[in-house]
């Protein structure tokens, strides 16, 4: 069976733009605590780094209508992106993502902010536009992170659908199919996808890169209360 997906209906996801009382420096434990209700599958501290890399990234402004954690450390065999309502605090999609080919075959392990890298990119992006190209219905990403992710929008790094991504190709050569850096999902997957998510969105991808935890603008210490990225780097082994 595929990975679990479901779809706000049009009056859901009007209704999860609008997010009174949200403004806050740092996220409420009870959305941690909801949301990691709704996705067991998702390791609770790559959701609380997401939460407050979120957090710091919006400095006192409204929550954006979903957030999408994507936990590159998971093999690409696994559903390893996913994508929540925060107005309802609940689970919207579950699914798997590849990552892109010189980033490792069944498991990542290298990532890259440089153009022709063919390499995943770490950390916290903004959802732009979407618009129709060589990959079909795709959604732009502005990265969030100076040095890490924010040439992800020069690099053409964006959401689409791609036939390499799918149950039958892992049955056939035990992994994913590799993009070229880009977090592709399953085609049948990435025009409802992409429609709930683009426009302003928070996207987090995590893998436990130990220079990217400790020097994040979003997890450091220079953003308010923000020293859970060191923190998670000195868990690692």
């Amino acid at each position: 069976m595929p990975p679990r997906f479901r779809l706000l209906s049009l009056a859901s996801l009007l209704a999860s733009i609008a997010l009174p009382g949200h403004a806050q420096n740092a996220p409420a434990a009870g959305l941690v605590d909801q949301l990691a209700r709704t996705a067991p599958k998702l390791d609770r501290k790559v959701l609380s780094l997401a939460t407050q890399a979120m957090s710091c990234a919006l400095r006192g402004t409204a929550l954006p209508p979903t957030l999408s954690v994507i936990d590159y450390s998971r093999p690409s065999t696994q559903p390893r992106l996913w994508v929540f309502d925060l107005a309802r605090q609940r689970l919207l999609f579950e699914e798997w993502v590849a990552h892109g080919r010189n980033t490792g075959e069944n498991l990542a392990s290298r990532f890259s902010n440089e153009n022709g890298s063919y390499m995943s990119s770490l950390g916290a992006f903004r959802t732009q536009e979407s618009y129709v190209g060589g990959n079909g219905y795709s959604l732009r990403l502005e990265g969030l992170e100076p040095g890490i992710n924010d040439r992800a929008r020069d690099r053409a790094i964006v959401i689409h659908g791609a036939p390499y991504v799918s149950e039958t190709l892992i049955r056939q050569q035990g992994r994913l199919g590799r993009s070229l850096g880009c977090p592709a999902v399953r085609t049948a997957v990435a025009r409802p996808l992409i429609d709930t998510i683009r426009n302003g969105s928070f996207v987090f991808a995590y893998y436990p890169d130990q220079d990217w935890l400790r020097h994040s603008r979003l997890l450091g210490a220079g953003c308010d209360g923000g020293t859970a990225g060191a923190t998670a780097a000195r868990a690692q082994p």
